[in-house]
């Protein structure tokens, strides 16, 4: 599977509001600030995952997320990574590196 046979939610402002109605199921999840992707994760539960993102000093200047359910969710978030770095010279993003 790749980015492209994912089908993700729309994208939401990353706040407190928005992230406790993500699901608490395995998925992942991307984020971003200023158009540029900052972190692409995944967790058992997205919704925890995505609080503890919210009190990060890297992923606080992000403005909206993203996310996809699904219980393979370390295997996807590798090949999203991958495909990331293949589109951007080998680098990770901002939060990842």
């Amino acid at each position: 599977m790749t980015s492209s046979e994912v089908t993700w939610s729309e994208w939401y402002t990353f706040d407190k509001e928005n992230v406790s109605k993500v699901p608490k199921s395995p998925g992942i999840f991307r984020m971003h600030a200023a158009m540029k992707i900052l972190l692409i994760d995944g967790n058992a539960n997205m919704q925890a995952g995505l609080l503890e993102a919210l009190n990060a000093s890297c992923t606080s200047d992000a403005s909206r997320f993203c996310y996809y359910q699904t219980d393979s969710y370390q295997l996807l978030k590798e090949k999203l990574i991958n495909e990331y770095k293949e589109k951007h010279d080998g680098k990770l993003p901002k939060c990842m590196e």
